[in-house]
């Protein structure tokens, strides 16, 4: 039985998606929350396949993925040495630079 990987969020996109959900909350509060919940529930259940989703379209490396989820970009960096899955942020088509 393999070890189980937690998924980290990082403040990049902890700000990220506030944003995104006050957007979308200041026209329909009740989709901002299902937005909310959908989002998380794609994002743990990345754990279990890490490569599923493309290689990333930002950077040059093997292990950032990008989840798309309803027009927004997530990228995330799988390791398997820390048994971690870190998401590094949330953004709509090409808006994302890497800091």
């Amino acid at each position: 039985m393999g070890t189980k990987m937690y998924v980290d969020t990082s403040p990049r996109y902890e700000v990220e998606l506030n944003k995104i959900l006050d957007f979308i909350g200041d026209s329909n509060p009740m989709n901002a929350l299902n937005f909310a919940k959908k989002l998380e529930v794609k994002i743990n259940a990345l754990p279990h396949f890490p490569y599923k989703c493309r290689r990333s379209l930002k950077f040059n490396d093997e292990n950032i993925r990008d989840l798309v989820f309803t027009g927004y970009v997530i990228p995330y960096r799988e390791n398997s040495v820390k048994e971690r899955l870190e998401v590094l942020g949330i953004f709509s088509e090409n808006e994302w630079k890497i800091l």
